[in-house]
This record gives structure tokens, sequence and C-alpha cells, in this order.
């Protein structure tokens, strides 16, 4: 499989593109006001300690306060209040104006502050160290078990040496670990060692409520957490970013330096494979499909829904066999959508029912095989007795539209409007209203064109009917800026 990693860097903006066989896969935006937080790591103070929800409120120098869980805190002795059977109260385990070292792992999203753990973790090329953990741990996309015991015992070693330098810790060897010599392992090591140790002298000399670790910008992550060996082209279309990037891994990734290129050229980078457009495309509630099906996306607060539809497809057998292939090819757009979307929390799928059992079991199988290339966590239950597909896809940032877009000033983002006939009777209520209660002598109706129109038009008897009744004229103005359901009564 060919694939490509395209890096746009603009003063205000950093997006990285995924491109799989010529098809844009991802998508991950960071904008320089508004970095994402995840991987941060503070000296934070405790506002709060809520005993009811076993959590409490951290001041980190954010603008709202981070919510830190009981489960998310690591006891002293280096094991998880949520592990080996443990489970402490909050209140036992923090206080209000304490102070407690955090890593970001959620970005806050909406109204929800960002998500603390104290199980911090450091993440290299290679490895993943945690300092207040001891444990030692093999991705499971190592499969071989000869390789993982080799990686566990220099892991172990990396281990042992920390110990005697007074900084235990414990490491996980990551993916991209798989058959890469000591030397590089070694390296990695020394690296995390070095970072871990400016780390803990400045957490020594900050206040509470400041950071005293970043990680870095997007376009080095995703040379660090994205670049597999896939990959045959990192495109970066900034020369300083480059050359940046090309010293980054000339220090930390030698094996990927030959993959980056710098992309001169005059149209830009994003146009040139139409990654453009897919943005565009992926703000839309509707996918369409190549067989003439289509995808009905819609993200709430609470879940993700995506409908399948047959649309135009008719097939060329029998229902049951059109349904199928449609089920099939929205199996693959579907997994494509999270992870371009950025989706995740709860996410209820509506394939067109099927009947044969067989059929089920495929669709459920393409969409594991599909999901198996995410690189967020994901869970597929089987399908329910209402022919629903539920699944969860790990959420650490914001989502594609929650990053470009914001709520319809004029639904507020309800997505519907009341009509121009509901207004006008919405207008006359409170007319009724405000001649029962003032003694006036006329009333002006301000509201948009459309609502104004419908008054002169089709509601031109009730509107005489109901002067006639109030006694009092009522006088109407266009006003440009009104919504379709946006009026003001004025008494005169």
């Amino acid at each position: 499989m060919s694939e490509e990693i395209l890096i746009n860097i603009t003063p205000p903006e950093t997006r990285v593109a995924v491109v799989e066989n010529g098809v844009v896969q991802e998508i991950i935006i960071e904008r320089t006001d508004s970095r994402g937080l995840v991987g941060n790591i503070y000296k934070g103070r405790v506002q709060r300690v809520l005993p009811g929800m076993q959590a409490a409120f951290v001041d980190i120098g954010l603008e709202r306060a981070a919510f830190l869980h009981a489960s998310d805190i690591v006891a002293a002795n280096g094991n998880g209040n949520g592990n080996g059977g443990r489970h402490e109260a909050i209140t036992d385990l923090l206080h209000e104006g304490s102070e407690v070292v955090v890593q970001v792992v959620k970005d806050p999203l909406g109204t929800k502050g960002a998500r603390l753990t104290t199980s911090l973790s450091i993440p290299s090329r290679y490895l993943v160290f945690m300092p207040s953990l001891g444990t030692i741990g093999v991705s499971q996309k190592i499969e071989d078990e000869a390789e993982r015991q080799r990686l566990r015992e220099l892991l172990g070693l990396f281990a042992a040496e920390n110990e005697q330098t007074g900084a235990p810790g414990g490491y996980i060897a990551r993916t991209a670990a798989e058959g890469v010599s000591e030397e590089a392992l070694r390296a990695d090591h020394e690296f995390l060692a070095r970072l871990w140790q400016s780390t803990r002298e400045r957490l020594q000399s900050v206040e509470g409520g400041s950071r005293v670790h970043e990680d870095l910008p997007l376009y080095l992550r995703a040379l660090r957490d994205l670049v597999s060996p896939e990959v045959e082209k990192v495109r970066i279309d900034s020369r300083e970013s480059y050359y940046r990037a090309k010293g980054f891994a000339a220090d930390f990734i030698p094996d990927i330096e030959s993959r980056l290129e710098y992309y001169p050229g005059e149209r830009p980078i994003f146009d040139l494979y139409g990654v453009e457009d897919e943005i565009q495309k992926a703000l839309e509630r509707k996918v369409q499909l190549k067989s003439g099906g289509y995808l009905v996306i819609d993200q709430t607060e609470a879940m993700t829904t995506v409908d399948v539809n047959t649309g135009t497809f008719v097939g060329h057998r029998n229902l049951e066999e059109t349904i199928f292939k449609t089920n099939l090819e929205a199996a693959q757009a579907i997994c494509r959508q999270l992870r371009l979307r950025n989706l995740g929390g709860i996410i209820i799928i509506d394939f067109i029912d099927m009947t044969d059992a067989e059929h089920k079991r495929q669709v459920l199988r393409a969409l594991e095989k599909c999901l198996a290339r995410d690189h967020a966590k994901t869970h597929i239950s089987e399908v329910s007795s209402l022919g629903l597909v539920e699944m969860t896809r790990k959420r650490t940032r914001e989502s594609l539209e929650h990053i470009l877009c914001e709520p319809c000033p004029c639904c507020s983002g309800r997505g519907s409007l009341k009509t121009a006939e509901t207004t006008c009777y919405d207008i006359y209520r409170d007319i009724l209203r405000e001649a029962r209660q003032f003694d006036v002598e006329s009333l002006l109706v301000l509201a948009s064109q459309e609502v104004i129109d419908r008054l002169l038009d089709e509601e031109s008897q009730n509107l005489a009917e109901l002067e006639e009744f109030i006694g009092k004229p009522i006088r109407l103005q266009v006003e440009a800026l009104y919504s379709q359901e946006h009026y003001d009564v004025v008494l005169i």
C-alpha cells in the first residue's frame, strides 16, 4: 500500500494529511492560537474536590479548570488507583489547594475542560517512558513472540539503569520498535532520560498552575507518530520547517530522513492532492457512495449517528444482494469518514436491514478490517436486535467540524428554522398580548423580508382582521439582518 504524508504550514495554522493510494484518509489541524494540549505536563493546583463525582477540578493555567478523576490518580506506591482492585476515595488522595503533577490526556471539548491523569507518559519514536509506573509493556500489534521477548529484556535493562540513577520508571515499546536495533532503542532511552531530567528540574522551580513540558509541534509529532514503513514520502511545503524536520529526523528518527521532501511548487500542496475538496466534503452531512447509495452523518453532543441508504443503487440480482453490496461499500466509507472527520465517542451505525446472518457477519468483518488501520482505539459490538451496530472510537481532540465550524447564528445549531408561516402566527400572538396590556396608538412589526412578504401576501386577510379586532393600525418594516424566526413588535 502506497502512503504519503502531506504537511502544509502557514504562520497561523499547520495541517497534516495522510494519503493512502491517492485517497485522503486523515486530516489533522493545529492552529497556533489554540494548539492541542494532549501530552503536556503541568504542575497543577487543586481547586475543588467533588466527593460525589470522585473527581477534582485542577487549575493548570488554562481558561477552564481541568478534570481529574480518582481512577486517573496513581497512588504513591506506583499502582493506579483504578488498577489492582484499589478504590481509594478522592478525599483521601487530594485536598483543595494541594499541588499535583498531571498530564493532559484529552483536549478541552466544547464546554468541558481538559481531562488529566497523574500517570505521566513521555513518548519518543520507539518507546514511551512512564516515570510514575514501574511496568514493562510491548505494543499488542507486535505479534512475534521472540521479538516481544527481546524488547521486554531490553526495556527491563533500561528500567534497571534508571533505578540506579535515581529516576525510576517503566517503558512501553511502540509498534515502530519492532525489529529496531539495540543501539537505536538505547538512543531513544537516553533521549527520554535527558528529557525527564529537565522536566523534573523545572517541576522544582515553578509554581502551581504552570506548564513544565510541552509536546512537539504538529509537524514533528506527525514524523514521530504517523510515519510507518508503508509511508513512502513526507512532503513539507515550508522550507524552514522542512530543515527543522530534517534535523529532528537526523537526531531521533534517522531511518525516515531520506523520505522527507521539500515541496516548493507554485500550486498549493493540498490542492495538488485534492485535500481541500475532501475537507469541504467532510463538513457535509451526506456522503455519496460510488454505487449510488449514500451515508448521512449527524454529530450530536451524546453520540454520532450514521445512516446507510441504497439511494439510486438498484443492483443486478435481488434486493438482499443489493442491500449486502451497499452495506459492504458503506462499511469501508464509514471507517474513512471516522478518521477524516475525527469522530469519537459513541457511534451508532444504522446499516440497511439484512436477513442473511452470513451477510451481517461479512459486513461486521469488513468494518473491523478497515478500522484496523485507524490510529485511534476502537471497539465494535455485535449487530443489535434493532439492526444497529454500536461502536466507540477514542476521542482525544476536537472533530474536524468543531475545529473549522461554529453553530449557525440563525438556528443556533439546531439545523432548522421556523417557517415564515410559524413566525407570522407568533407575531399575531405577540400583537394580541401587547394590545391587551398597553394603551397604544399603533404597532410596528420588524421582521425579515420573507416574513414581511408573507404578511403582505398570504396573510394579508388575517392581518386585516387582526387590525380590526384590536382597533389599532399595524405597520410593517423589513429588517435585512433579521433571520426568518427573529422579529420585534414595537409599541408606538
